[in-house]
């Protein structure tokens, strides 16, 4: 009787036994996985001036969006059928109300000066080699001579638009979706992305 309750318990405990041995190394695997996760969250939140650097950063972006909301939300509304030229219309109005807005707007009022190095020192050490080789032509094979690297001034629209590439934009500030980055040459631009006015630049952002 003793020897059947025995053999009757020994598959359950080989059972038991085999979860217990599968599971040390999956736990061994979860927490190696979040050691890596906190270790890349430290690495990318920087050191503290860098982090001051980048919510000063997106607090000013943050203000400019606030302002340009509260403008647009004071022109009247368009329809839904309305024409393109009625459009077009909307956005110069808009355009020009934020222009008057900010008439004593200048380079650096967003793009300080520390947001300014640590974009470069991050494109630096993040693209070398072929990277950096790679991310030059796809920046500069853009036509986008006769842009004015100007604060205020808008976007030209027959001139083409600098696609970002995602490798790059996943290393700088993240932006709110009314703007955008824009590369004119080797200099980043700040700019709204329905009125097209440029809201700030810094000159040598890509090596």
């Amino acid at each position: 009787m003793l020897m059947k309750q025995k053999i009757n318990y020994q598959p359950a405990f080989i059972v038991g036994l085999t979860l217990i041995l599968c599971l040390v190394p999956l736990q061994t695997l979860m927490a190696d996985s979040f050691l890596a996760q906190q270790k890349q969250s430290l690495r990318d939140v920087g050191p503290p001036d860098d982090q001051q650097a980048v919510a000063i950063f997106e607090r000013r972006v943050k203000e400019y969006v606030k302002l340009r909301e509260q403008i647009e939300e004071k022109l009247p509304k368009l329809s839904k059928e309305s024409t393109p030229e009625q459009i077009q219309a909307h956005i110069t109005a808009f355009e020009e109300a934020v222009r008057s807005a900010k008439t004593g707007a200048k380079s650096g009022d967003i793009f300080a000066p520390d947001i300014a190095n640590y974009i470069r020192a991050t494109i630096r050490r993040e693209f070398r080699g072929k990277r950096l080789k790679n991310l030059r032509e796809t920046i500069l094979e853009a036509e986008t001579k006769g842009v004015p690297v100007r604060v205020n001034y808008p976007y030209p629209q027959s001139k083409e638009l600098t696609e970002i590439p995602p490798t790059l934009l996943l290393i700088l500030p993240q932006l709110p979706k009314q703007v955008r980055y824009r590369f004119v040459g080797r200099h980043m631009l700040l700019v709204d992305r329905e009125t097209h006015l440029i809201i700030d630049y810094m000159l040598d952002a890509l090596p």
